[in-house]
């Protein structure tokens, strides 16, 4: 249902914080001219944990109208509330979004019992395509294949965001779904081999910056092409490493601000990139042919 090269889009902000809904209206069509797939509001990158509700649902609103169908928009409504996600994904849902992205519930730690509890119920719920969002590194929670399995007995539950970073986690996953529900990377750095394996495509941080160039390895890993995707995974390496340096989306706002797409602008507890990782950052755009104004 959805493939490719879709978008964690960053939320966009001024210096004092508030959102930049002009900014996010170019970017918007930014990615969308450049062949970009879907894209998702209010997820990790697009700083979720610090905006309002109101907020995300002013976003999704904007998105919805400015795409027009042209391609999908994807909306996170995960939280560690399973009656709260539920409500979220609903409004969502009347808010025109076509899936919503569930993160893990973090923080609370559940069983792998209730975890598929607390989707089984948001997909009872709420009738819309979901992706589960498997991101432990950020959640302390890591949802594991069997119990993806058990999920994918829902007809509405369409896919896994598996951002553990672990191919061999992937390859497990793609034997034991045998095609019950699509994976989609979570992974910049490895995204490229997954595809080639099997799986759909990619939920990116780097095609903030690079949305043609990760389009256009995204689909030559998706049509088998595995010269080409290779080596145009090669050329954006650079990009995917240095954004593990500071928790994103530090590294990549800091990146947007210098090809002038956005203001400086983030909420606390982030803070911008570090003067110390500024340079390696800098040399890992000029290394992907990133124009530097």
């Amino acid at each position: 249902m959805f493939q490719g090269s879709m978008v964690a889009l960053v939320t966009p902000m001024h210096a004092d914080g508030t959102i930049d809904k002009a900014a996010w209206q170019r970017l918007v069509d930014f990615q969308l001219q450049q062949g970009t797939t879907a894209i998702i509001v209010a997820g990790s990158t697009g700083e979720c944990c610090t905006l309002t509700l109101a907020e995300q649902h002013e976003l999704i609103k904007i998105t919805v109208k400015q795409l027009a169908g042209k391609i999908p928009v994807i909306a996170g409504t995960g939280t560690y509330c399973t009656a709260s996600t539920i409500e979220r994904t609903k409004a969502a849902m009347e808010l025109g979004v076509d899936a919503c992205l569930l993160t893990t519930p973090y923080y609370n730690r559940p069983t792998q019992e209730g975890l598929f509890l607390h989707y089984q119920a948001i997909a009872n719920a709420v009738p819309i395509p979901l992706i589960l969002y498997n991101v432990p590194a950020r959640t302390s929670c890591d949802l594991l294949p069997e119990t993806v399995v058990r999920l994918a007995a829902f007809s509405n539950i369409i896919g896994i965001k598996e951002a553990t970073g672990n191919l061999d986690r992937f390859a497990e996953l793609y034997d034991m779904l045998q095609n019950k529900m699509d994976i989609y990377s979570g992974n910049d750095p490895n995204c490229c081999d997954l595809m080639l394996q099997g799986g759909k495509g990619v939920i990116s941080i780097t095609t903030n910056i690079a949305p043609a160039q990760m389009y256009a390895m995204a689909q030559a890993a998706l049509q088998g092409n595995e010269q080409l995707a290779r080596s145009l995974d090669a050329k954006l390496q650079s990009l995917h490493n240095v954004q593990g340096l500071e928790a994103n989306p530090i590294p990549i706002k800091w990146m947007m601000q210098r090809l002038g797409l956005i203001e400086a602008g983030m909420r606390l507890p982030l803070t911008p990139l570090s003067s110390q990782y500024e340079e390696a950052v800098l040399a890992a755009m000029h290394q992907a042919g990133l124009q530097v104004k």
